[in-house]
């Protein structure tokens, strides 16, 4: 891989760990906008079933926004690796 291959690598890292971390920042407030506007098309429902729903979407924006901010850091940490590699065997030569 070239340099400019692992700096675009290292920019499309950092907008996936961004938006993970976003997710996983407002996950409450995702999750309750979600099940607020399930519970207008609903008509009404239990107290006690609104609440699982709320938690489940929150639960789902952690899980997504973990996976892509884990994802995010760990392509910026690799590419971020072969980049000081390469600059090191250049540096070598």
């Amino acid at each position: 891989m070239n340099k400019d291959k692992l700096i675009g690598l290292i920019i499309w890292g950092s907008i996936i760990g961004i938006s993970g971390f976003v997710m996983l920042f407002f996950s409450v407030h995702f999750g309750t906008s979600i099940a607020e506007n399930w519970l207008i098309k609903q008509g009404g429902a239990d107290t006690d079933y609104y609440n699982i729903i709320v938690k489940s979407y929150i639960n789902n924006f952690l899980v997504g926004g973990g996976i892509l901010f884990a994802v995010g850091l760990a392509t910026n940490f690799i590419a971020y690796y072969k980049l000081q590699s390469i600059k090191d065997k250049s540096n070598l030569d």
